[in-house]
């Protein structure tokens, strides 16, 4: 049960997730809420060339690709909501109208660093995704111009977290099993 810290935290994520603006990102991680303006075009160049490799390579047809859906990942505290800019999951799993899911069905995460979410999405992120079982979260860190593919989620961290430059070819793991080809980003 929640205390009641948790809860007014909850109530004021409510409240600036209510009046954010469009196309902007409310969320909570480890008891903070954040607030993040729309992302540049050279995100979303990254996050659309990442979506469509997904498509062409994987190598099980009922898995899809999610933009924009909200997850519940456990934090510091049992409140946490992010949206992370790529979610992959079966085909159905999030088939309902609620806005923060459940990440059980979740088979990869994955997040294009920007300046005002590098040090989040290094991080804290890690620590919710891992915690969520997450079993791959693909970080492309633009200004470290490398791609850090985690896998084997443990506790509050994952055993696995080769880090490739940007430019090279990454091997992804199971379920996706294909070569993400870095130098098209």
């Amino acid at each position: 049960m929640p205390d009641d810290s948790d809860s007014s935290v909850e109530t004021a994520f409510e409240r600036i997730s209510a009046a954010a603006p469009r196309g902007w990102r409310v969320e909570l991680i480890e008891g903070e809420i954040h607030v993040t303006p729309p992302a540049n075009g050279e995100h979303e160049e990254f996050v659309s060339e990442l979506t469509d490799q997904v498509v062409e390579r994987r190598h099980d047809r009922s898995l899809r690709n999610y933009t924009g859906i909200g997850l519940n990942v456990p934090g510091a505290s049992d409140t946490g909501h992010v949206v992370p800019d790529l979610v992959i999951a079966p085909k159905g799993s999030f088939d309902d109208k609620e806005e923060w899911h459940e990440p059980s069905t979740v088979l990869l995460v994955a997040e294009v660093t920007s300046t005002s979410t590098a040090e989040r999405d290094r991080d804290k992120k890690i620590r919710g995704y891992a915690r969520a079982g997450i079993p791959v979260y693909l970080l492309i860190d633009r200004e470290e111009a490398e791609v850090i593919v985690y896998s084997e989620p443990s506790g509050d961290e994952y055993a696995q977290g080769p880090k490739h430059k940007i430019g090279l070819t990454v091997p992804l793991p199971a379920p996706l099993g294909f070569d993400l080809d870095t130098a098209e980003f």
